[in-house]
């Protein structure tokens, strides 16, 4: 088969690289890849949110299969303007991906078939949500309503934390169109996990469960980041957990979707708090986290175009999905200021040393002209090890992070012991 993954950061680099341990898989291709990711893919120069162009470059090519890996072109419907051409691919189709493009949907779709979240209401106006800030007092949590890079979700300690966020967002346009709503929710209390799901439409088969670490500092503090290390499995999440999770939150949001007439299928991620009532709904989102996939796709044992053919198909029932009796950590080195402002064209060494102990996923480089390996992005690389429990898979991690060096490198010293 001719595949071609859409997405150029460490998730693109994770699917890239167990695709291309199938036989299935003739010839590979990432649009528009990294400079990882160009070691085992054709990378191909167009941006992952320009539909037209991508859909015309796969009918010209001939593609036989789309991984459609990134939030923005799921939400824009590069799905739907592939089946439109015949190219089968692999994500939901636009009315299935608004439930991570709106929060607002998405948290309407659980208060009406009854799927435990965080109390909360919308506003599309600036003056009544601070009113309703001030009545609920703090800690309390503002999301724009919108994708806004993993970065659109403020938990404010404080009531003036929390207005300052609101104005950012609906006055100040922070985000852009995508907070002109903002949902206002309660500040839910627990560990959180993550636990992705294969979805077929009808059938829904859980992964290994995973914890990101969303904070850019040591201790969970500053600014929120689209993601600086994840652990699998998580630890707290328990058979029943997972039990009640399957029954009151997975079933029944595959359940609402079809009932909506939008059923989902790619990968369906639950973000969970495991509160002192149980587990809530945090979010949604309608692809592989970023950086819980490095994580979770080191543990598969299963070929994962047979999955991707199998969600695609309908048949996610009548695959077997194996994954090795291990752990795995990510830990994400990244530029010194993300996600604030930073610098980049910086050449990276000791990625070679690094590979030998771990797998040193690419998200945000790129390669220079001479061979070298230069930073690109905020999140640059994601060293992902495997050992046969968390610990020994975290210390890997960080030792064979050691090996690798760029200007302002920046990483949390704490992945997977907070």
């Amino acid at each position: 088969m001719k595949v071609l993954v859409v997405g150029g950061g460490g998730r693109e680099h994770a699917i890239v690289w167990a695709l291309s341990k199938s036989p299935k898989v003739k010839e590979l291709y990432c649009a528009p890849g990294n400079g990882g990711i160009a070691s085992l893919a054709t990378c191909v120069p167009i941006k992952a949110t320009d539909v037209d162009a991508m859909v015309d470059w796969c009918a010209a090519h001939e593609m036989d299969f789309v991984v459609v890996a990134p939030d923005d072109p799921l939400a824009l419907g590069m799905v739907d303007a592939l089946e439109a051409k015949g190219i089968p691919a692999f994500g939901p189709r636009k009315n299935a991906a608004v439930i991570e493009a709106s929060k607002v949907f998405s948290k309407g779709l659980m208060a009406k078939y009854h799927i435990p979240t965080a109390r909360y209401e919308t506003f599309t106006e600036l003056e009544p949500a601070l009113d309703y800030i001030r009545r609920q007092g703090a800690p309390i949590v503002v999301k724009a309503d919108g994708l806004a890079l993993g970065k659109g979700v403020v938990v404010a300690q404080t009531v003036s934390e929390a207005e300052e966020a609101a104005r950012s967002m609906m006055a100040d346009g922070k985000f852009g169109a995508a907070g002109s709503k903002v949902v206002i929710e309660e500040c839910m209390t627990g560990p959180e996990v993550t636990v992705l799901c294969f979805a077929d439409g009808e059938h829904l088969v859980p992964m290994p469960s995973s914890r990101d670490h969303k904070r850019a500092l040591d201790g969970d503090r500053g600014p929120n980041t689209g993601g600086m290390g994840a652990i699998s499995p998580a630890p707290g999440y328990s058979p029943e957990v997972a039990r009640r999770c399957m029954e009151e939150i997975f079933l029944p949001t595959m359940a609402a979707l079809k009932a909506e007439g939008r059923p989902f299928q790619g990968v369906l991620y639950f973000g969970l708090m495991l509160t002192p009532d149980g587990p809530k709904v945090v979010e949604y989102n309608a692809r592989f986290g970023d950086p819980e996939c490095q994580a979770v796709l080191s543990l598969l044992d299963t070929d994962l175009m047979d999955i991707f053919l199998a969600c695609h198909d309908g048949t996610l029932d009548k695959l077997e999905i194996r994954w090795k009796a291990s752990a795995a950590c990510c830990l994400v080195l990244a530029s010194g200021g993300y996600p604030g402002h930073y610098q980049t064209g910086y050449p990276i060494t000791g990625l070679k040393e690094a590979g030998e102990t771990a797998v040193v996923f690419h998200a945000g480089t790129k390669r220079a002209e001479d061979g070298r390996i230069l930073t690109s992005g905020g999140r640059v690389l994601g060293v992902t090890a495997v050992g046969p429990e968390l610990k020994s898979a975290i210390t890997c991690a960080y030792h064979s992070a050691k090996h690798i060096s760029f200007t302002d490198l920046h990483f949390r010293t704490d992945i997977g012991r907070t």
